[in-house]
C-alpha cells in the first residue's frame, strides 16, 4: 500500500478547515449564496463535518472541513482526519484554517486514512487525496506514513500467515530494500549460537525459533534495536484463557515496531550504525515445552527460574538483549508488547518507557509530543530489584504478589544490558476502535517519537 500525497494540480479543490468558533468570522468573507449554503446543509465547523460547495458550473469551487473547538482537538490525535475521511474521493488543498506548526502532523493523519488491511478480504482507506502542505517536509511524512502501514501490516497478519519464517522474510525484504544485511539463526543452531532462551521458549512450536538480526549503515553512532517476536502466544503450560489469547498474533508488535523504525531511519538515510535484532519464537504447547519450575540458563550466564510460561516474552529479549550489549552500541532499544501489567497503568493510548538517563527521557517525551506519539516514563525502581530475585536462581521471570509487573519486567531486561545506554518500551501496539487516522487493529507505538529524538540521544 503506497500512502503518497497527490501530486500539485490546479484542479485541487481548496479546503477551508473550520473552527467550530470561527465560522461566522469566515462566512462575512464570502458572498450570501455560499452563506445561504452552508446554512441550508448544516454545516457547523464540528469537528469531521465536510461540505462541498459548488460553483456556478455545478463544480466543487471549494471544501470545508470542520475543525470543532480546541477541546474537541484535544481529544484526537489527528484532528483533520476526521474531514478527511469523510470527504468524497478528490484531490484537495489547505487553503485556509490550520496553523503551520500544524501542517505536518495533519498531513500525516490525513495519509494514515489511506490505510487498509486488505490481505483477505478487498478493503481501502479514505479516498480524499491531500496536495502536500506549502513548508511541510513531504518526502519525510511519506516515510512516516509508509513505516506506519508496515508496522500495521504486520500485526494485523494472523499468526497462520506470520509465524517466525515469516518474520524472519519480512526482515529479509525490508533488507533488499534499502541494500542492508539480514542473516538468521534458526532452530538447534541457536543452542551452537549461545542463545539458550530463544531456544527453550520456541522448541515446543513445530515452527523453529530463530534470531533475526540486520544491520544497515557504515559510519556513526551505533544504534541496536531489540524487537519482541512472539508470533503467537498460547502462554505455553501456563496456558492462557481463550479471552486472553485473541489477541495474541499482535504479541510480535515489538518486532513489527522496531522494523517499522528501522525502515524509517533507512529510507531518512539517517548518519548512523543500525543493527536490529528480533527472537522470534511461538510460545506453544507439546511435550518439550518448557515448564513452570525449570531454570534456564542464559547468554549472559544469569540463571532463571521459570515461574510461568506465560512470561516469555522477556527470556527471549534477554539473550537478544546480551548479545546486544556485547557490541557496545551506543543505546538499545527493546519494544515488546510484554505485560498486561502496562496497560493497567496507563491503558490502550500510551507506550511506557523506561530509561536510566533523564536526558534522554526528556528528549524522548519533547520528540512524542512533535511526533504526536505518545509516550509516558515509568521508573526502574531499585528497590523492586529484590522481587526478581527468587533465590533459587539469579533471576526469576514471574514475580509473585501482581505489583509492579511492567517495572519489574523492565528491571529484568536490564540486568542483560550493562555495557550500553538502554531505553524499553512496553507497548500494546493495537488500536481497539477506529480512530481518525487509526485503524482499528495493529498500531505503530514509540517509532515516531523515538525517531524525533534520535538527533539528541545519539549527538546526530
Amino acid at each position: 500500500m503506497t500512502l503518497t500525497f497527490a501530486a500539485p494540480s490546479d484542479g485541487a479543490i481548496p479546503l477551508h478547515v473550520i473552527d467550530r468558533t470561527g465560522l461566522d468570522a469566515w462566512l462575512e468573507s464570502q458572498s450570501p449564496e455560499i452563506g445561504s449554503w452552508v446554512q441550508a446543509n448544516g454545516f457547523t465547523g464540528a469537528l469531521g463535518q465536510t461540505l462541498l460547495i459548488p460553483g456556478r458550473d455545478g463544480a466543487p469551487e471549494c471544501a470545508l472541513a470542520g475543525y470543532g473547538k480546541a477541546s474537541d482537538r484535544a481529544r484526537k490525535r489527528f484532528p483533520l482526519a476526521a474531514a478527511a475521511q469523510a470527504l468524497p474521493k478528490g484531490t484537495y488543498r489547505i487553503a485556509s484554517g490550520v496553523a503551520q506548526e500544524a501542517l505536518e502532523v495533519e498531513a500525516l493523519g490525513w495519509l494514515l486514512t489511506g490505510y487498509a488491511y486488505g490481505r483477505y478480504k478487498s478493503q481501502s482507506g479514505a479516498k480524499a487525496q491531500l496536495v502536500a502542505p506549502e513548508g511541510v517536509e513531504a518526502a519525510r511524512i511519506e516515510v512516516l506514513a509508509q513505516a506506519e502501514a508496515l508496522i500495521r501490516d504486520l500485526v494485523n497478519t494472523p499468526a497462520a500467515d506470520m509465524g517466525p519464517g515469516e518474520l524472519q522474510a519480512a526482515a529479509e525484504d525490508l533488507a533488499r530494500e534499502f541494500g542492508a544485511s539480514c542473516e538468521t539463526i534458526a532452530g538447534d543452531d541457536l543452542l551452537e549460537a549461545n542463545l539458550p532462551m530463544i531456544h527453550a521458549v520456541g522448541r515446543a512450536a513445530d515452527r523453529a525459533p530463530r534470531l533475526i538480526e540486520m544491520n544497515w549503515g557504515q559510519s556513526g553512532p551505533k544504534l541496536t534495536l531489540v524487537g519482541k517476536g512472539v508470533c503467537f502466544d498460547t502462554g505455553g503450560l501456563d496456558l492462557k484463557p481463550a479471552v486472553a489469547m485473541g489477541l495474541m498474533k499482535k504479541d510480535m508488535g515489538g518486532a513489527a515496531n522496531v522494523l517499522g523504525l528501522a525502515r524509517m531511519i533507512m529510507a531518512l538515510n539517517l548518519p548512523l550504525k543500525l543493527r536490529v535484532l528480533i527472537p522470534a519464537v511461538e510460545n506453544s504447547v507439546s511435550g518439550n515445552a518448557f515448564r513452570p519450575g525449570d531454570i534456564l540458563t542464559s547468554r549472559k550466564g544469569l540463571t532463571v527460574e521459570v515461574n510461568n510460561t506465560d512470561a516469555e516474552g522477556r527470556l527471549v529479549l534477554a539473550d537478544a538483549l546480551a548479545l546486544a550489549d556485547e557490541g557496545a552500541p551506543d543505546l538499545v532499544i527493546s519494544m515488546a508488547t510484554l505485560t498486561g501489567a502496562a496497560r493497567v497503568a496507563v491503558g490502550a493510548d500510551l507506550a511506557p518507557f523506561y530509561a536510566d538517563d533523564d536526558e534522554a527521557a526528556l528528549a524522548l517525551g519533547r520528540a512524542a509530543a512533535r511526533m504526536v506519539d505518545p509516550i509516558w516514563r515509568m521508573p526502574f525502581h531499585e528497590p523492586y530489584e529484590a522481587m526478581i530475585e527468587p533465590g533459587i536462581a539469579d533471576l526469576d521471570n514471574a514475580p509473585s504478589g501482581g505489583f509492579a509487573g511492567s517495572i519489574t519486567a523492565a528491571l529484568f531486561l536490564r540486568r542483560f544490558v550493562t555495557q550500553s545506554a538502554y531505553v524499553h518500551f512496553d507497548i500494546y501496539s493495537w488500536q481497539r476502535a477506529k480512530e481518525p487516522g487509526r485503524s482499528k487493529g495493529g498500531l505503530g507505538q514509540g517509532p515516531r517519537a523515538i525517531l524525533g529524538a534520535l538527533p539528541e540521544l545519539l549527538k546526530l
